[in-house]
């Protein structure tokens, strides 16, 4: 098993997608409220789909993590599951980034609000680098065990699960 298959490997991973998604979700919700106030009218959609996948990613984020530990081998605990989670979510948050960044670049764009817009789709970024990452080590995973079985649990050293 190599070291990126490990738990504590893993875990720290999650630990970073966790940190991105809320310091994007603070920008994003930053700039979603000023919007709002001042031009007196919802936020622009890219940036509601920011919040949203932001929102989004903290729930995929508490099962990836809480559902390994609790259910080990299970239905839930699926290794394709957690790949197609993982994909879903990559993909939103390279269309939220990709979103924000149109956005901002196409609109005469100064103060703190256009840094902050700026700053969450560069992060929103890191975040869809973060989730390739973790996406590819699943796809790995689910390559490296197909037919062996009906069923295709994911691996405990994979998910922070007990071992």
């Amino acid at each position: 098993m190599a070291f990126y298959e490990t738990r504590g490997f893993i875990l720290s991973l999650r630990v970073v997608q966790g940190l991105l998604t809320l310091l994007v979700l603070g920008l994003s919700a930053y700039v979603a409220n000023w919007w709002g106030g001042y031009w007196n009218a919802g936020a622009p959609s890219s940036v509601a789909f920011m919040v949203f996948v932001a929102v989004i990613t903290l729930i995929t984020l508490a099962y990836l993590i809480l559902v390994p530990m609790r259910y080990g081998e299970s239905k839930l605990n699926h290794a394709g599951v957690i790949a197609g989670i993982e994909g879903l979510t990559m993909i939103f948050w390279f269309a939220s980034f990709v979103a924000l960044a149109v956005f901002v670049g196409n609109r005469v764009c100064f103060g703190h609000v256009c840094s902050a817009a700026k700053a969450a789709a560069a992060f929103g970024a890191f975040e869809w680098l973060a989730f390739s990452a973790t996406f590819a080590l699943s796809i790995l995973y689910v390559w490296r065990n197909r037919g062996v079985g009906g069923s295709v649990a994911a691996d405990p050293k994979m998910n922070m699960s007990e071992a």
